[in-house]
């Protein structure tokens, strides 16, 4: 009996992975010159600068990173004095993080970057191909985020 064999140059997930792993590669040249930051540093003070407040575990729920990953990139950005923790009123295992305004202005820094980049990269291809891939994930997205 002949053995299948996976060519992962063609299997979509794999495929989707390095195309997520090369556009958050080439995305993070930008953070990392401008403020040295790692992914999930990038991840948690983007978190927080969307969202507000939160928890270490929704930053992890949203930004799909480790509770690790999460836990040293709130070290991190705390040891620059970037967030703040307090502790749930409620529940003193919960810790509620914040932007200070250093944080908040590194955030409001690069959001016109990341928009930059987004409209660059978007820009690469053709009006029928962009529309195309935002439909695509789109689609993808409410296939997977389905109960």
């Amino acid at each position: 009996m002949e053995q299948e064999i996976l060519e992962l140059e063609s299997f979509l997930p794999y495929r989707l992975y390095r195309l997520a792993d090369a556009v958050s590669h080439e995305f993070s040249k930008i953070y990392k010159d401008r403020h040295g930051l790692t992914r999930p540093e990038w991840r948690t003070l983007a978190g927080l600068g969307q969202r507000g407040t939160m928890t270490a575990t929704a930053l992890g729920e949203q930004s799909a990173m480790h509770k690790t990953k999460v836990s040293r990139a709130v070290a991190e950005l705390e040891r620059r004095r970037w967030l703040t923790r307090t502790p749930d009123e409620n529940d003193r295992r919960v810790e509620h993080l914040t932007l200070t305004k250093a944080g908040l202005a590194a955030y409001r820094e690069m959001v016109p970057l990341a928009e930059a980049f987004e409209r660059d990269l978007l820009g690469r291809l053709g009006a029928e191909d962009r529309a195309a891939i935002v439909r695509g994930v789109v689609a993808l997205e409410g296939t997977l985020s389905a109960p």
